[in-house]
């Protein structure tokens, strides 16, 4: 049974990664030093400071995944879509804004479930947290585990 400065530092862990929010790379580099100091000083502290390194690792990875499916739909509606001005310098000037492109709603539909994503990790942060608070091992879904 962890004391209640091991839940303190492990559920601290888990917190550091929302240092991302201050400056870059901070989802990386707290949880990092915090887990580097103290991970000899309990296996529980080693536990909940892998979890929460791999988590923000993997969250890396699908975001990198998801942008470099989403962003050639966007790339590909914008080229396709340069026609939709028609100047006629002698006549008139038309703006065809009547049908947006199918890969523009496909897009749309990435970047929303990457908005998903976002909620989803922020709400499982918060649960490791308190199940870390709680001295409990929590483990996060859809995990790869890059530190073992």
């Amino acid at each position: 049974m962890p004391n209640n400065h091991q839940k303190n530092i492990a559920t601290c862990i888990h917190l550091s990664t929302f240092s991302r929010f201050f400056f870059p790379l901070g989802n990386f580099i707290a949880p990092i030093i915090l887990w580097i100091t103290n991970k000899d000083k309990s296996e529980f502290i080693d536990q909940h400071g892998k979890e929460a390194i791999n988590f923000q690792l993997s969250i890396l990875l699908y975001t990198i995944v998801l942008g470099l499916i989403t962003v050639p739909f966007f790339i590909f509606n914008v080229f396709s879509g340069l026609d939709f001005i028609q100047i006629n310098p002698f006549d008139s000037i038309q703006i065809n804004l009547d049908k947006p492109s199918p890969l523009l709603y496909l897009g749309g539909a990435l970047g929303g479930l990457a908005i998903l994503g976002f909620i989803i990790e922020l709400a499982l942060i918060i649960r490791a947290s308190l199940k870390a608070k709680d001295g409990e091992i929590f483990h996060y879904p859809l995990n790869i585990h890059f530190i073992k």
